[in-house]
């Protein structure tokens, strides 16, 4: 019986949606490597392509970016009714640890102890991101091209520290990038062999 639960997906949809958000302390960006652990790594329910594809476009729409990703898995997996199932295990723990516990955290939010656990949980966060972020460069170089991907990596720097614009508009401006980057390689390819005939 444990086992025919544990196989259901409505199950494990609940389940992941529901650790993940429980756990993921932070917000959305500490939440992230979370939900990729359950989607691609422990359920397969995705590769780690199509997670880098829904991650960037979650980005690029309004609102959380933990809740788009989750409403995205379920609705992949068991369409409407997976989404709505998916977002409110997501959400409904943290919102009601979040009503019992507000209160409290107000008295203790100064006690050491607390301030002790947010700064041992915090360097774990940013090695999980920064893992993540690897693993994401390493893809883009495999697919790109070490010149490209890091010149890409330089413009998008570029773009979100040094000129400050809103990462949406960055990450649009990649994905509009993205959509013809096969025809733009392909067409410098061609000119490229037309030189060389011609030579």
């Amino acid at each position: 019986m444990a086992d025919k639960l544990l196989n259901n997906r409505y199950m494990q949809l609940s389940w992941a949606m529901m650790k993940t958000g429980i756990l993921g302390y932070g917000g959305g960006p500490s939440v992230i490597p979370l939900i990729r652990y359950e989607a691609v790594t422990h359920y397969k329910w995705i590769d780690d392509e199509e997670f880098g594809e829904i991650l960037a476009l979650a980005n690029a729409l309004p609102g959380p970016i933990a809740t788009k990703i989750a409403a995205y898995l379920g609705y992949r997996e068991k369409g409407t009714l997976g989404a709505i199932l998916s977002v409110l295990a997501h959400i409904i723990p943290s919102s009601i640890a979040m009503i019992l516990l507000l209160t409290t955290v107000q008295y203790l939010s100064s006690a050491a102890f607390i301030q002790g656990m947010i700064g041992a949980v915090t360097p774990v966060i940013a090695v999980m991101l920064g893992m993540m972020a690897y693993e994401f460069g390493e893809r883009a170089v495999k697919g790109l091209g070490k010149y490209a991907g890091f010149g890409f990596f330089a413009i998008a720097f570029g773009l979100l520290q040094g000129i400050h614009i809103h990462p949406a508009i960055v990450i649009l401006l990649f994905l509009g990038y993205g959509a013809f980057h096969l025809r733009i390689v392909a067409a410098l390819q061609r000119r490229k062999q037309q030189k060389k005939e011609g030579i």
